[in-house]
């Protein structure tokens, strides 16, 4: 059964099934949480990925630096063009042996020709989650520091 919106807040308050959150009420979904974003990377060289995991190499990647579109906005702006992206959120996650997250974009996302992909979030995964965000749209986007990008649901 997915959580709902006050069952997600109980286990946020009372478990710290979600930490390092901007505004809780804000974040808070009838469903899930959006998650929001902290940094965006751009990704350097190839990786690599075996059945054991033994080999596998994930590629490094470098920050792009946000900038403010005037000297007093408190949050700056990413200016992304089509291509491929990794988004650090700003939330860490300690999810119970009992739970299993999914996430998606929100649908904002969508309807500008952006998405998200995103792996299962694991029964006891601790820590900050990241996922690969594609800019579709060949005029590209620009995302705010903190902006609400990806929506997780817990079962």
């Amino acid at each position: 059964m997915t959580l709902n919106r006050e069952q997600l807040k109980q286990l946020i308050e009372e478990e710290n099934l979600i930490q390092d959150y901007i505004r809780l009420e804000t974040q808070l979904t009838p469903q899930g949480f959006d998650l929001t974003v902290q940094e965006i990377h751009r990704f350097e060289g190839s990786g690599k990925l075996d059945f054991s995991n033994s080999e596998r190499e994930i590629p490094d990647s470098t920050p792009i630096e946000p900038e403010k579109k005037n000297k007093d906005d408190d949050y700056a702006w990413w200016d992304l063009e089509p291509g491929t992206y990794k988004v650090v959120m700003n939330e860490t996650v300690d999810i119970p042996n009992d739970l299993v997250g999914y996430a998606f974009p929100r649908s904002s996302l969508l309807r500008m020709g952006i998405t998200i992909e995103n792996a299962v979030w694991d029964s006891g995964f601790t820590g900050t989650g990241s996922f690969k965000l594609s800019v579709d749209n060949e005029d590209g986007v620009e995302i705010k520091e903190n902006a609400r990008l990806n929506q997780i649901v817990f079962e």
